[in-house]
């Protein structure tokens, strides 16, 4: 760790001089800052933890050799608690020196669909995309409703989404898989508990560059909208259906009166799928070399249950539950996204001293 804290305060330094001189490139600066910003915590944590390594050298040399019994009782008092800050440091330092995922500033795109549950299931669709929607606003991200197709009683049968901002898919990508919910619909008159589902799919945008579609290879419609959004909405073809033929995906836009600004969304929402069967691969891929404890792209797996009697939200990939049940729903889902992001760099972590 000592040399790779070295090579750190090393690359840190030549960031520090690239800045300078890309002082008039707001894009390349930035990209440069953020980078510089992630060393200097790592060598701040590093300097923590050789300050508390003194610490604990002194201590020890006080209890061999002190003839002072009440300065070697502190020193044995200090000592554990000492101890244990330094292993924390040492673990968050370990953890901080995982490479980055190149992904994690992208911006996402989100497709939540109603699953099994008929319109309970619609509902809860609903549900989860308010709940997106207040932890965008919590986070200061820009969200847009790209396409939806709404149910009878207020939910969703299918709504697309995409979310722009800091870190956003860092935060965003355990999202992906079943989610589950417990509850007495408004349609059930007997009182009786059901479950239903909805998935969810994130998916980081794509560049132009990494995905080249070939208009050759696109079938496209236009159509007249069928859902609410005004009266030039529905009374104009401006809804687009675009069609995939390689790969058989097709996306639907509709939700803006201009057909142009829906194609465009519907290709953004064409791209992002596309980029995600590649990247979809290579996790396949690194899955074999170690086992996944948090999922980030099946989404067959059941990942989290809502449980609306017990008021209680539980994630099964890190056996979490807790009792937040109201808050959660409203948006605040930042310590289950937390949780999930640390299990995942531990998880990481051991992969790569299994390795060694």
């Amino acid at each position: 760790m000592i040399r790779k804290i070295q090579q750190i305060k090393s690359h840190h330094r030549e960031l520090g001089e690239k800045m300078m001189e890309a002082a008039s490139d707001p894009k390349t600066y930035s990209k440069l800052a953020k980078e510089y910003s992630r060393l200097e915590r790592i060598i701040q944590a590093s300097e923590k933890l050789r300050a508390l390594e003194d610490e604990i050298q002194g201590d020890r040399e006080i209890i061999e050799s002190s003839e002072d019994e009440e300065l070697m009782e502190l020193a044995k008092e200090e000592l554990p608690e000492l101890e244990t800050k330094r292993d924390e440091y040492e673990n968050a330092i370990r953890l901080m020196l995982l490479p980055p995922d190149p992904r994690d500033n992208r911006n996402i795109i989100v497709e939540i669909r109603a699953g099994t549950g008929g319109q309970e299931a619609s509902l809860f669709a609903g549900d989860l995309y308010r709940m997106y929607r207040s932890f965008a606003e919590r986070n200061n991200w820009k969200m847009d409703t790209l396409s939806s197709n709404p149910s009878d009683l207020g939910g969703f049968k299918e709504v697309i989404f995409s979310i722009a901002g800091e870190g956003v898919y860092s935060r965003m990508k355990f999202e992906s898989g079943v989610h589950r919910v417990q509850r007495v619909p408004v349609t059930e008159a007997s009182g009786r508990i059901h479950t239903s589902a909805a998935t969810v799919a994130v998916l980081p945008e794509a560049e132009e560059v990494e995905v080249e579609i070939n208009p050759d290879d696109l079938k496209i419609d236009v159509f007249r909208s069928s859902g609410p959004g005004g009266q030039s909405v529905n009374t104009t073809d401006s809804a687009v259906r675009i069609t995939h033929i390689p790969t058989g995906l097709v996306v639907t836009c509709q939700d803006e009166k201009s057909q142009l600004k829906n194609k465009v969304q519907a290709l953004k929402v064409l791209r992002a799928r596309l980029y995600n069967i590649v990247l979809m691969e290579q996790e396949a891929k690194e899955a074999q070399m170690r086992r996944q404890m948090v999922s980030t792209g099946d989404r067959s797996a059941k990942i989290r249950t809502y449980n609306f009697p017990q008021g209680r939200v539980t994630d099964h990939r890190i056996k979490l539950t807790l009792y937040r049940l109201e808050e959660i729903m409203d948006g605040d889902i930042g310590e289950l996204v937390e949780r999930l992001r640390t299990a995942d760099s531990e998880e990481q972590l051991a992969s790569l001293e299994l390795e060694r």
